[in-house]
């Protein structure tokens, strides 16, 4: 009976330990992994919510860039990290879902490895295309690849990206034949789509509107689940194919084992951070929705990604079977 009692007594202590240490969170500076290079909408996002937390907490959060396999080296740091709260990661859809999926040898697992805390914004990718392309909207796109099977092309930035399961899914989807063609990154695709070697491809907003206002590219659809509030005026490609979603998504993770009550502070300051007007308005100039979420939303939200594009890159060829 005794010992009964001193464990009870023990069990108590370490969790009031564990909750007075949460409440005093944070004592010293945050590292921010962010898996990808200094500049651009990635790290421009990272850096805002940086700056905004370190307001808010009272202690500096320090942007790590970490890029490299596919922004999988910084993904693996954070996974890797001690659960204490200092070392927090920059998840991204690329990182978490897509370069797993598709590397040989994955280095962690999204679904296990990690704690998650809140998604950041969601980024609707665009159909974009070259203006000779006879298209305009999605019902046309997919007339012109079925009219001729094999003709016409679509670019990506690499084997297994985003922009190459996204045409993949149109061609599991309508039974299209059209050719994939990778280039090695976002501007060479860019350069080759507006040369006219491509025809077509999906990409962020922020890498193409200006090219879109300067009449160098036209926008076909919107691949978000809806219309994208910073183009309102732009169909869904859901509006043609039920169901369609391409998006790239941008969220704050730490590793697994990171305590349930650091992970709610997190989340309350995440979520009060994305629902200011000025980050509100910063993301959706650059063409990104904002989109907090709950712990488990955003666990659940990854899952349904990695089981949708598994089944799309295994289907394209690109996923080793499991």
């Amino acid at each position: 009976m005794k010992r009964r009692v001193r464990l009870s007594f023990g069990l108590a202590a370490i969790c009031f330990t564990a909750a007075a240490a949460a409440q005093q969170y944070p004592t010293r500076p945050i590292r921010l992994i962010v898996p990808y290079p200094a500049g651009g909408p990635t790290d421009f996002v990272g850096r805002t919510v940086a700056q905004k937390l370190s307001e808010s907490l009272g202690q500096q959060v320090v942007v790590d860039n970490r890029p490299g396999a596919s922004s999988m080296i910084g993904h693996s740091l954070g996974a890797q990290a001690n659960p204490d709260g200092y070392t927090l990661l920059f998840a991204t859809g690329g990182g978490m879902v897509i370069a797993p999926l598709t590397a040989p040898k994955p280095m962690y697992d999204a679904s296990k490895d990690f704690a998650a805390i809140s998604m950041l914004v969601i980024s609707p990718m665009i159909i974009v295309a070259h203006p000779s392309f006879p298209a305009t909207n999605m019902k046309e796109l997919i007339a012109a690849a079925k009219a001729k099977p094999g003709f016409y092309n679509f670019a990506s930035v690499g084997n297994g990206s985003p922009n190459h399961l996204g045409g993949e899914l149109i061609k599991v989807m309508t039974g299209v034949d059209i050719v994939h063609v990778p280039y090695k990154g976002t501007s060479p695709a860019i350069t080759g789509l507006i040369a006219g070697h491509t025809q077509f491809m999906f990409s962020s907003m922020p890498s193409v509107l200006g090219l879109v206002k300067a009449g160098k590219l036209k926008i076909i659809a919107t691949a978000g689940s809806k219309r994208s509030p910073v183009i309102p005026d732009v169909a869904a490609v859901a509006e043609t194919l039920p169901g369609f979603e391409v998006v790239t998504w941008y969220g704050i993770a730490g590793p697994a084992k990171l305590p349930a009550e650091i992970v709610g502070k997190l989340n309350r300051e995440i979520v009060h951070i994305i629902a200011l007007p000025e980050v509100q308005k910063r993301f959706m100039d650059q063409g990104l929705e904002p989109h907090s979420s709950t712990p488990q939303e955003f666990l659940d939200f990854m899952r349904r990604e990695l089981e949708k594009w598994q089944k799309v890159a295994q289907r394209a060829g690109v996923a080793p079977q499991r």
